[in-house]
Parts: C-alpha cells; structure tokens; sequence
C-alpha cells in the first residue's frame, strides 16, 4: 500500500504505520466501518495536514484536539471548516485576535483555512478521526502516538518553527519542543469558555511573523480570501 503522506513526512513517519499501535488503530477503525458508524473527516482528508503542509515547508504549528464532529464540517485540519459551513465559535474569536493584532486581516464569512496551510501552517489535530455527533469519540486509539511522533519529526528535522499551542492540552502535547530551537508561545484556548484570559490580546500572529522575518524566512499572509478555494 502506498504512503498516505507525502515523500517529505513519509521519510520520516511512514515506519510509524508498521508498528503495533497503528494496526490496532486501523483495526478499530475498521470495526467502525463494519458497524456502519459515521466517521470524520472522509477517509481522504484523514492526512490532509501533511498533505497541504510538507514538512519541508512547515513554519507555524497549530495544534486541535480532535475533528469537528457535525456534518459537513471537518476535512482534515484543526480549526478549519468546509466552505458553506457556519464558522465555529472558536473560529470566530481567532478572526477576532487576528483583526485586532498588528497583521492584515479582516474578518470572512467563512471558516476554510487551506491558505494558511498551503503557506506552511500545519494545521494539526491530535486525533484524526471522530465519530458522528460523538466528540473525543476517538482518543486513546492510537493517533495520539502519531501526532505526538509528527511534532518529534518537526522538533528534530526543522529550524527556527513556531509553535502557537492554545489551551493546556496542545501545551502539553508540546512540552518537548526545543524553545532554543523554535518559538513556543502559549494563550488559553479560543473558546468563548477561555479566550477572554488571555487568548484575546496575545498577539501570537504578529509575533510570529516577527520571529519568521527575523530568521530570514516569509512571513505569513493571514488573511484568507473573500471566496473561499475548495
């Protein structure tokens, strides 16, 4: 079977769909096909982050929990939603930290973040799948190992990335990141339950753009189109 990846990630993660977490994770996951549940995003999106993002072109890390779980919604990157589908809230207090952040951007009326991607932000959820209607449906079957050997590949295999971890969950999971390395910068969640301490006011998408140019690379285009590509 050929690499869901591309070359660039695959060199380094296409061993990891060998090992004995991975089979038990496809096993679960065929039981879910087998017992005619919904899963989240289609299986083609499952890599969609890797996809859009090779790991030779990685700047910006942002890290999701697991995928939307109504209909229509996930396709493969955290935060993002599929053109046509209400901007969740999260989402929106993003837009709205963007907007009064020294970047340019304003606001759009859809939630579709591939710009991003194709620019160098993976957008990476640790969980990959989620079952119809069933939030964390999914956790503790095996994706986290994945994505936790993902962000290890980046730690190790890039220079100078950096790495915007909203809530204590993507602050964990990336505790290991090389601060001498990257730039690590923490805020609470986007969540109307959080953003008010301390997401709103953090500024991370001018200060990463600083830390990029300050390296030498291009700095991100935040700003997303008014009609969304896809």
């Amino acid at each position: 079977m050929s690499s869901p990846l591309p070359e660039s990630w695959g060199r380094h993660l296409d061993g990891e769909f060998d090992a004995p977490y991975m089979q038990t994770l496809k096993e679960f996951l065929r039981v879910q096909k087998d017992q005619r549940r919904i899963v989240y995003p289609s299986s083609e999106n499952w890599f969609r982050a890797f996809t859009l993002t090779p790991l030779d072109s990685v700047k910006v890390v942002i890290l999701g929990q697991d995928p939307y779980h109504g209909p229509g919604q996930a396709h493969g990157l955290c935060f993002s939603v599929r053109p046509g589908v209400a901007i969740p809230p999260s989402l929106i207090n993003i837009y709205k930290e963007l907007e009064a952040d020294d970047v340019p951007f304003s606001a759009v009326s859809h939630g579709f973040l591939e710009s991003w991607a194709r620019q160098g932000v993976l957008l990476l959820n640790s969980v990959l799948t989620v079952e119809r209607g069933q939030a964390a449906a999914h956790r503790g079957q095996g994706w986290e190992t994945f994505t936790d050997r993902a962000i290890a590949t980046i730690n190790e295999q890039c220079e100078h990335v950096v790495f915007l971890l909203w809530g204590s969950y993507a602050q964990k999971k990336a505790s290991f990141v090389d601060r001498q390395r990257h730039l690590v910068l923490h805020a609470p969640h986007p969540s109307p339950l959080s953003a008010h301490r301390g997401f709103f006011g953090c500024r991370h998408f001018s200060r990463a753009n600083a830390f990029l140019q300050e390296h030498g690379m291009t700095p991100v285009d935040w700003r997303l189109p008014v009609q969304p590509e896809g």
